[in-house]
């Protein structure tokens, strides 16, 4: 088995209510299997559910919980759900967190235990049950073992971040979010433009190889082009750049993930059904529950 699935798609932060039911409103939390192995991206209030669902499954059929977890950065929103992770909570479970290079001095252990301190939750790291390994990433390969390996790429945001690309079996699982395309700086004709040009070109092409061929892109798709215009340098896509960045990679089905706040299942549904007919990639919206095969493809 080599699959994917949706616990959170939403951006920024938590929107629970009756315009957000249908697709979701829990920040970002991925659940992949690929064989034996359990790959967790993220840690968003999606986490929360994945957490129960495991609980009544996983642990009840093996008595343990084994799971490899991947940030992509540790902005609230892919952070927000650790203290709510019921398995952590759970004697015979083992987690190795990683995460990018964090900025300054702040380890990534301290950043995720943090939240743990008195003055947000009421229990505190030290008595949490599980066994955890914290691990700070640059871009890299790694083995997990069983054919699964990861490769990872830094993205455009304002902290540092990264994309993962999970392989197994020949097939592939791209994610690329939170990211904007890269873009010149810099106007005009001087030194400093024509540098800034060829600057944000190469970027722009190892992203590209990042995912060329990807079975499934789960890609930043926050914003309308509109939108984007008017945040530009928010660290997000506009779902225009995630269909050209699926569509000049060979990339089989693009997910369109980490929606906008205020968009409405009204508006979601609308911007999905506009690309229903296109093939090449398919295209989906991301929602709480969707589960993506590999294997099927």
């Amino acid at each position: 088995m080599f699959s994917v699935r949706f616990w959170g798609v939403r951006g920024s932060i938590p929107t629970p209510g009756p315009d957000t039911v249908r697709y979701g409103g829990n920040t970002s939390c991925l659940e992949i299997r690929a064989g034996e192995r359990l790959i967790i991206i993220d840690l968003g209030s999606g986490v929360r559910p994945l957490g129960e669902w495991l609980l009544e499954n996983d642990y009840k059929k093996n008595g343990k919980v084994d799971a490899d977890i991947f940030l992509t950065h540790t902005h609230w929103d892919h952070i927000i759900g650790f203290p709510m992770f019921s398995l952590v909570y759970t004697p015979n479970t083992r987690f190795r967190i990683y995460a990018p290079v964090s900025i300054g001095n702040a380890s990534l252990k301290s950043i995720i235990e943090n939240q743990l301190s008195h003055q947000y939750w009421p229990v505190r790291a030290s008595e949490l049950a599980a066994k955890i390994e914290y691990n700070q990433i640059n871009e890299t390969v790694l083995d997990l073992g069983g054919g699964v390996t990861i490769a990872t790429k830094f993205l455009n945001h304002p902290i540092f971040c990264l994309g993962y690309r999970v392989n197994f079996r020949g097939k592939s699982i791209a994610t690329v979010y939170d990211h904007e395309v890269y873009n010149n700086l810099f106007t005009g004709d001087s030194d400093e433009a024509k540098e800034g040009d060829l600057a944000a070109c190469e970027e722009n092409e190892k992203i590209k190889q990042f995912v060329k061929g990807a079975d499934i892109l789960i890609h930043d798709a926050q914003f309308t082009m509109e939108d984007y215009l008017a945040h530009k340098g928010w660290g997000h896509c506009a779902y225009e750049h995630a269909v050209q960045a699926a569509s000049d990679n060979d990339v089989k089905t693009l997910v369109f993930f980490h929606h906008e706040p205020d968009h409405t299942d009204s508006q979601l549904e609308k911007i999905e059904k506009s690309y229903a007919n296109n093939t090449n990639p398919k295209i989906i919206m991301a929602r709480e529950g969707l589960i993506l095969n590999c294997d099927d493809k």
